[in-house]
């Protein structure tokens, strides 16, 4: 049985994917040679790996017996490279790291930029997921550090705080709510919305909350930034939720009004998960140590 490392990691992206084109975009291979290559791991085995369906695809059993031994090869493939990777003089480790749309866009720049500077032989897979998702894909092994809202049941994973924000709700200046100190969730969801793309966590995560109120969120306008959110909620398009650092940030070059959302999950602790810290390749335990360093310094 001969499956080389650009087959477990491709397999391994098609399975988190649940699609094997997606996995192939990630894998950075066209997506006929991606299909050859999953077509050629079942041949190999005798066995199908994946249960195709319209929703996109599920590994069978064998598939997931695969999935458990490809990460596992995968990890130690990572191990290995960074420990020869001072000896070649180049790239000596990375490290994959799970975060939700406000860490992402809101506090892991700076944080990562110091980190970086410091390790120039060390790149960071930085990937966007639900807060949900990455606690059961850190628990998985699929990712080393994970950046997660406190809200969520993180089970046995070892966490670190590292920020606090609060959403908010952003208006043109001369908006009815603009009047308003605190509004909940459900009172805003008459009212047209600026939000950011379909794909982004936080936007899914307030779907949900709007579907659990038996009421979609009326999306205006979807955009791939908060800064560009507050950008057309001045120009009267629609309401937006984003980071109360956001809308402080834009208040001072737009004419917003910002009120607070009442909800309790408004208030967001960010909390940093890893399975164990002992268990993580050496750069990994060091982002951990300046990722806390970084919360430390804001606090």
């Amino acid at each position: 049985m001969r499956f080389d490392l650009t087959d477990l990691r491709l397999f391994c992206e098609v399975v988190d994917a649940g699609s094997i084109t997606k996995g192939a975009e990630r894998s950075a291979l066209a997506l006929a040679a991606a299909s050859t290559r999953i077509r050629g791991m079942e041949d190999t085995l005798g066995a199908p790996l994946l249960a195709r369906s319209r929703q996109g695809v599920t590994p069978t059993p064998a598939g997931r017996m695969l999935l458990k031994h490809a990460r596992s090869i995968l990890a130690q493939s990572a191990r290995l490279r960074e420990d020869l990777g001072a000896y070649a003089g180049g790239l000596s480790g990375e490290v994959k790291v799970l975060a939700n749309t406000n860490a992402l866009t809101e506090f892991l720049p700076e944080a990562l930029s110091s980190f970086l500077a410091a390790h120039p032989h060390v790149s960071v897979d930085l990937e966007e997921r639900l807060s949900d998702e990455i606690v059961g894909l850190i628990a998985e092994g699929v990712g080393d550090i994970g950046i997660v809202a406190g809200t969520v049941d993180v089970g046995a994973l070892a966490t670190y705080p590292f920020r606090e924000d609060r959403f908010v709700v952003v208006t043109a200046a001369g908006h009815p709510l603009a009047e308003r100190k605190r509004v909940s969730f459900a009172e805003v969801l008459d009212q047209d919305f600026v939000g950011l793309d379909r794909s982004s966590s936080l936007q899914r995560f307030l779907a949900a909350k709007a579907a659990r109120e038996g009421r979609p969120l009326r999306l205006r306008v979807q955009l791939r930034s908060f800064d560009a959110v507050c950008r057309l909620v001045e120009c009267g398009v629609g309401v937006g939720v984003v980071p109360e650092t956001t809308a402080a940030r834009a208040a001072k070059t737009m004419s917003l009004g910002v009120v607070e959302l009442a909800d309790d999950w408004a208030l967001r602790e960010l909390k940093i998960v890893v399975r164990a810290v002992d268990e993580l390749r050496p750069y990994a335990r060091e982002l951990v140590e300046s990722l806390r360093d970084s919360s430390r310094s804001n606090s």
